[in-house]
């Protein structure tokens, strides 16, 4: 009775369960009946509302067959589902893709290979079928935590493990291609998806390079398999589709955890492989979403501030290669804080490199010391070379700025520097930021080229630079004259007047040069005083070496093919005797050393200005005067006194005139039309300003560092003395320190005072009448200069700065703050009293 009762029951089964047993054959060898699988998808589509109990039916027999493992009807049933899926494009799908997916989790959650690659092969064809309508409540959370586990496959078998990972990646890049452009999908950005996304695609490419450097060709992970088939070929492709879809939302969240993963597997040292993702993150997003991986890179930086040398090192590395790409582009707002971020960690790392130094000469280890200290060298380097490269690649205008800014940076005594304290870090520290501010500043204006020198060379520019040419430390000068070369060569002329030599043919070097425009001739009539000033001081440092004659000679050479015309050739003339007198003098009692080079360094220039504006008697004159010192004083030319072991006499014979340029001679060889020859007879004198006084001999650290020291020896207990008393002397030393009253004053001869009186005025009338009016205007300054200094200080003495409850004895630079009274005990006047 039984099986009657089982026989007749059969016929009375719902048709769609009839329809699905059927596609299954007795011996799941023979694969699906096409025969029958076309009867069952002619009845869903024609029938779609019973889609979904197709389905339902069909996850409940292939849950059976998986517990079973009757895996070839499982394989049955993923291949009816796909056709189901690629046939039925209705509303009515909706309940059916639910069936599906569940289907796909329960191949996805088995132990076995080939059924999890076999799911994750029917989730791509899923995540290929664009549908009609939103899906509102689908979340594929288990899948990307399921593709993610997959792709950190660890199988013993090779070949196994490399098919689950790429079978992972495959199923990361379908949800990614099913989710990314569903707006109510947009949950897949949250950083919970995201953190298990981007390691595992990162995981492969980085696995693939570690294979590639252990040298193993024969692994499966090789370069010789198929894109489809590579981990690390899918995994990039997978990471670059993912990236060129974020929005910039999503930035963060797609950045972050790259930054993480380095992290975690210590890839910033070495950084091929950072260096290498952040270029396909550059390379994969949108232009204008460039500044914010450069941000993101930034802050990272930022967080790692107290990290080994090294990485910091590699996470500029990295940021270099962004910059260098992000800079052809749009980088947006963070320009400049690009560069202050940078700045900032080059001070840390000379604090870092300044405490390593002393506590190595307190300490035994040395070695290790002394390799922190080059460690924090390419941290440094690195920085350099970050700012250098980014700066190099921005347009003029920005560049312009970038440069304000960093020379905003450089810390000069008179200017302030609210970013650098320069007496904490001391002369060492404030001497390393200046060379490396000043080598950054190099490269930013390496191929600078501006069609104005006063747009170019702005004062907020030029005088804080010619203060740290006035430093006593050769390097410093050499940096800023390599600077100014980069700004004023706009013709590229510096390789062709490399080393100082006297040049037989200017003519051959095929120099390029244009005319003089209106705007250069407004600059150097404002600012040429101060250029040949610079020169001038520039020349009697007693630390100046070869390069640095070099170098002058460079800067007189393209001043004069760049902003030269007649008056400028007369004033760089009249800077030349000057040079020489000055050399022959000998008043600042120079070494013989330094004053054969000054000598070396005019009849170099002469030499070459004279053929650069072709006057042939005035070549011939320097001509002649080489000529005779190439027989009886070699060592006042460049090609003797310069090389190693050069034979120096005692003295200068003045009186030897045949052996220096005499400004008669000159003056007789240029005249005619074009130059005012009688400016020549007028002796260029440098107009000595408060600049020259701070700055000459002593580095602004010293002067601080120096007052600090005094100030702390005599606090607290000699507070009372520095209040030195006002009177009448000391208002008149002050304002007039060249008038002080002497008894010898009294009783010279009147007759020689009248003398002398009128030996003056008439100096100051022949001054007035022939000097330039250049010069004029910068003396008269630098006494208005003067005066307001000597004002300021007798201020400084008379008025105080109020009391603070603080209580706290501090000093500046220059003044102390004396002890506060506490608020209780003020006394206010009675207008402040309410």
């Amino acid at each position: 009775m039984p099986a009657g009762v089982c026989g007749c029951c059969g016929p009375l089964r719902p048709r769609y369960k009839r329809l699905v047993d059927n596609i299954f054959p007795e011996d799941p060898k023979d694969g699906l009946s096409k025969s029958d699988m076309e009867k069952l998808t002619f009845y869903a589509v024609s029938a779609p509302e019973k889609l979904d109990r197709i389905g339902a039916y069909l996850a409940e027999r292939l849950s059976r067959d998986v517990v079973r493992h009757r895996y070839g009807n499982v394989v049955i049933a993923m291949e009816a589902l796909d056709q189901l899926l690629m046939a039925c494009h209705s509303q009515s799908i909706k309940p059916f893709v639910e069936s599906f997916l569940h289907m796909v989790a329960k191949l996805l959650e088995s132990r076995e290979p080939d059924l999890q690659v076999l799911g994750t092969n029917s989730f791509v064809k899923f995540a290929n079928i664009e549908e009609d309508t939103p899906s509102y409540h689908r979340r594929y959370d288990f899948f990307v935590s399921q593709f993610s586990a997959m792709c950190h496959s660890t199988h013993e078998d090779p070949e196994t493990r490399t098919k689950i990972r790429v079978a992972g990646i495959k199923g990361l890049q379908g949800v990614v291609r099913k989710t990314v452009n569903d707006e109510l999908q947009a949950i897949i950005w949250e950083p919970q998806h995201m953190d298990k996304l981007i390691p595992s695609m990162l995981f492969n490419m980085q696995d693939s390079e570690d294979l590639d450097r252990a040298g193993h060709p024969s692994t499966p992970s090789g370069t010789g398999q198929d894109g489809e088939e590579n981990p690390a070929v899918l995994a990039e492709n997978c990471f670059r589709e993912l990236l060129g879809r974020a929005a910039y939302g999503n930035m963060k969240n797609a950045v972050r955890p790259v930054l993480v993963h380095l992290d975690h597997h210590h890839l910033w040292d070495p950084n091929e492989f950072a260096v290498s993702c952040f270029r396909i993150i550059m390379y994969s997003i949108q232009a204008q979403h460039s500044h914010h991986v450069i941000q993101q890179v930034l802050n990272h930086l930022d967080s790692h501030n107290k990290s080994t040398p090294r990485l910091r090192a590699g996470i500029v590395q990295v940021l270099l290669e962004t910059v260098a790409i992000a800079a052809k582009g749009s980088v947006g707002p963070t320009v400049l804080e690009v560069f202050n971020t940078l700045l900032k960690h080059l001070r840390m790392s000379v604090d870092f490199e300044l405490g390593e130094s002393s506590r190595r000469n307190s300490s035994s280890s040395v070695s290790s010391v002394r390799g922190k200290e080059s460690d924090e060298r390419i941290v440094q380097n690195a920085i350099i070379q970050t700012i250098g490269f980014f700066g190099g690649n921005l347009p003029d205008y920005q560049r312009a700025e970038v440069m304000m800014f960093i020379m905003g940076k450089v810390p000069v005594y008179g200017t302030p520097c609210h970013t650098l304290d320069t007496v904490k870090i001391g002369h060492q520290g404030t001497k390393r930021i200046q060379t490396m501010l000043l080598s950054s500043l190099i490269m930013v204006t390496s191929g600078f080229k501006s069609k104005s020198m006063s747009a170019a060379l702005p004062a907020p520019f030029l005088d804080p630079l010619f203060s740290i040419s006035l430093m006593e430390d050769s390097e410093l000068r050499q940096l800023v004259l390599e600077i100014l070369h980069n700004i004023i060569d706009r013709h590229d002329n510096r390789a062709k007047l490399r080393g100082i030599r006297i040049i037989p043919n200017v003519a051959a070097l095929k120099i390029k040069r244009e005319k003089i425009s209106k705007q250069d001739v407004a600059f150097m009539k404002k600012h040429g005083q101060q250029l040949y000033r610079h020169v001038y001081l520039g020349c009697k440092e007693e630390d100046n070496n070869h390069k640095n004659f070099e170098l002058l000679f460079t800067t007189l050479a393209i001043l004069t093919i760049e902003l030269a015309n007649e008056e400028v050739v007369v004033d760089l003339i009249r800077l030349s005797i000057a040079l020489q007198e000055m050399a022959l003098n000998n008043e600042e009692n120079m070494p013989m050393s330094i004053r054969c080079g000054i000598m070396a360094l005019v009849a170099a220039y002469l030499n070459f200005l004279s053929q650069m504006i072709a006057n042939p008697p005035f070549c011939q004159h320097v001509s002649k005067v080489i000529e005779l010192r190439n027989m009886d004083a070699s060592y006042l030319l460049p090609e003797h006194i310069f090389r190693d072991k050069c034979p120096l006499p005692e003295s200068l014979d003045k009186d030897d005139r045949q052996l220096y340029f005499q400004t008669a001679d000159m003056a007789e060889c240029l005249a005619g039309p074009g130059y005012n020859v009688e400016r020549l007879s007028v002796p260029y004198i440098p107009q000595v300003t408060d600049e020259d006084r701070l700055t000459r001999r002593k580095s602004f650290v010293d002067t601080i560092s120096l007052q600090v020291d005094i100030m702390s020896n005599i606090l607290p207990d000699k507070q009372s003395e520095l209040a030195e008393e006002i009177t009448f002397e000391t208002l008149k030393k002050a304002i007039g320190p060249d008038h002080k009253p002497s008894s010898s004053s009294v009783l010279h001869d009147t007759t020689g005072l009248e003398e002398q009186e009128r030996e003056k005025r008439r100096q100051v009338m022949e001054k007035f009448q022939k000097a330039p009016f250049e010069e004029i205007a910068a003396h008269c300054e630098s006494k208005a200069n003067m005066l307001h200094d000597r004002l300021a200080q007798i201020f400084e003495l008379t008025i105080r700065p109020p009391p603070s409850p603080s209580g706290v004895v501090s000093i500046s630079t220059g003044h102390t703050q004396h002890p506060s009274v506490p608020v209780y005990e003020m006394k206010f006047p009675d207008l402040c009293v309410y």
